[in-house]
């Protein structure tokens, strides 16, 4: 069961992931990377963050140079949220592939 600290903090942080990737995503034409949601620990010293990426072929290939730079986008983070928060949380990047999963089904669905 997720606390009201741990969901205010889950938004805090997507919210500002969000702004972060929307930033750097604008140098890179033809690309999208939204943050579907956060998760964050009960000691909230660690967040995990599923990233939704189109075009989803380079889905892997992007979610690598993330992980890559994690310190960075930390670090970022830490610059934007450094007076609702005393320590940043960890940050570990996920892939969501819930709407490949979607899509996956109703292809399946409409097979006759």
């Amino acid at each position: 069961m997720e606390t009201t600290r741990q969901s205010k903090i889950s938004r805090l942080l997507q919210k500002e992931l969000s702004d972060i990737f929307l930033n750097e995503t604008k140098k890179m034409h033809g690309v999208l990377v939204s943050v579907s949601v956060v998760r964050v620990s009960p000691d909230l010293s660690v967040a995990k963050a599923y990233l939704s990426i189109f075009p989803s072929e380079k889905a892997s290939e992007i979610l690598a140079s993330v992980q890559a730079s994690a310190k960075s986008i930390r670090y970022e983070l830490a610059q934007r949220v450094r007076f609702q928060l005393r320590k940043t949380p960890e940050l570990s990047f996920f892939l969501d592939d819930s709407l490949d999963y979607i899509e996956n089904i109703d292809s399946l669905l409409k097979k006759p």
